[in-house]
């Protein structure tokens, strides 16, 4: 046992991820060490971004840029998950539970810090769904309460409230946007004309899933409280993706999911909820105190995996490595990159903004003669693109999300791709 917990020392998985024995210091420093500067230069950033496209492992013989549904992790992270598994399952019981369990506040306390908040109010789960869920089942609304939303919120949330509707009579109503929309006032506005004295929540998307605008989250949520009203925010498009702190939104309830643009394994998210908020929510699983201000409440979900909630640290790493703001940047560099290029193409419409307030990763495209499927078909079935076909209420078109690794020579085949299918109508 003694040599075992020695190998486990040496392998980083006793220590952490947030120890100089973390996988991301076994397999990406030397190369972040080796790009790294003060003053940017065209040279120097080429090299930059050739290391961090080096560090993932996608498949060279597709085009993804469908990375709005579910990113690719890191080799870091691949390796994190691996080896957790890996050791779990040489004794489940007792390497999850006094083993790996060990590792979930600090955990915590790193993805506090990521996102600007105290640990104490940051549950660990498993996506925005779940996150998001258990403030909208949780919340002590009363039949007739109101609550505002969006028709261009995800699937899942909408549905919620509908259920919650339909089963304890409150009331959800959701209003409707043409985006897009390169005006704050006028969303706030929006809200703000759908509020009656019955209305106790406003449910904000932050990054529409759709087409990719940015909703001015901080303004909707200060004009919510000058009339005395909480807002939850659905943060699954922009945490890990855009440079902000979680308060600085405004918000009471935050959730989001960490396998987009944190690029942490598939199945991994958070809840954050306002310290003073805590006690009220009842949780969406049972806990032995459900009404206690303990933010852990949140986390008796039975057994989940283990390596997965380990693996995050590592893509906290990673995306610390990189940096918030030149993240944002570099993303929103190459959705404009293929973006500006197609627009002027007879036939094409973009269905997002090029400004880098009102979009940054996700970008809609459609083509006067094709419906969405067609397109997506199109793009994958002659040039290996993946992309995603969206007909959701008022928006039809196809989206497209590059990420970090993304290559320009990627997205020149794009271009020439879209190009050619609109010629050809």
């Amino acid at each position: 046992m003694s040599n075992r917990r020695s190998f486990l020392k040496q392998t980083g998985l006793l220590a952490g991820a947030f120890s100089t024995q973390s996988i991301f210091n076994e397999v990406h420093a030397k190369d972040f060490e080796r790009t790294s500067f003060n003053l940017y230069s065209s040279e120097t950033e080429d090299d930059f971004w050739k290391m961090i496209q080096d560090a993932y492992t996608v498949n060279p013989e597709i085009i993804n840029l469908n990375n709005g549904g579910v990113s690719p992790a890191p080799k870091s992270v691949q390796l994190a998950l691996e080896r957790y598994n890996k050791l779990a399952n040489e004794g489940p019981s007792y390497y999850m539970w006094r083993v790996m369990d060990k590792g979930r506040e600090p955990l915590r306390q790193k993805l506090a810090e990521l996102a600007g908040t105290l640990p104490d109010e940051l549950a660990i789960d498993r996506n925005s769904t779940e996150a998001l869920n258990t403030i909208i089942y949780g919340l002590p609304l009363q039949k007739g309460d109101e609550v505002i939303g969006t028709k261009q919120d995800y699937p899942n949330m909408i549905n919620a409230w509908r259920q919650r509707a339909l089963r304890e009579s409150i009331v959800y109503k959701q209003i409707n946007f043409d985006f897009p929309i390169e005006d704050d006032d006028s969303i706030v506005k929006t809200y703000e004309a759908a509020i009656t004295p019955q209305t106790k929540l406003i449910h904000i998307t932050h990054v529409i899933n759709w087409v990719g605008q940015i909703m001015p989250v901080a303004k909707i949520t200060a004009m919510a409280k000058r009339h005395g009203i909480e807002t939850l925010v659905d943060g699954a498009h922009s945490f890990g993706l855009l440079n902000f702190k979680i308060p600085d939104l405004g918000c009471d309830y935050f959730g989001t999911s960490l396998h987009k643009f944190l690029c942490a394994s598939v199945g991994s998210g958070l809840l954050w909820i306002k310290k003073d908020k805590i006690s009220k929510v009842w949780p969406l699983l049972c806990n032995d105190k459900p009404q206690s201000d303990d933010i852990r409440k949140f986390e008796t979900i039975g057994t989940r995996s283990f390596p997965i909630e380990q693996a995050i640290g590592e893509a906290i790493n990673f995306h610390n490595a990189i940096g918030s703001q030149r993240k944002q940047e570099r993303i929103h560099f190459l959705k404009n990159y293929w973006a500006s290029k197609v627009k002027e193409i007879k036939g094409v419409k973009l269905h997002t903004s090029l400004h880098p307030k009102y979009s940054c990763a996700i970008c809609g495209i459609s083509i006067d003669g094709l419906t969405p499927q067609e397109l997506d078909t199109a793009l994958f079935s002659k040039y290996k693109i993946h992309t995603v076909a969206i007909n959701r209420e008022n928006i039809h078109c196809v989206r497209v999300t590059p990420n970090v690794y993304t290559k320009t020579e990627q997205l020149d085949i794009l271009v020439n791709a879209i190009a050619n299918i609109a010629q050809k109508k």
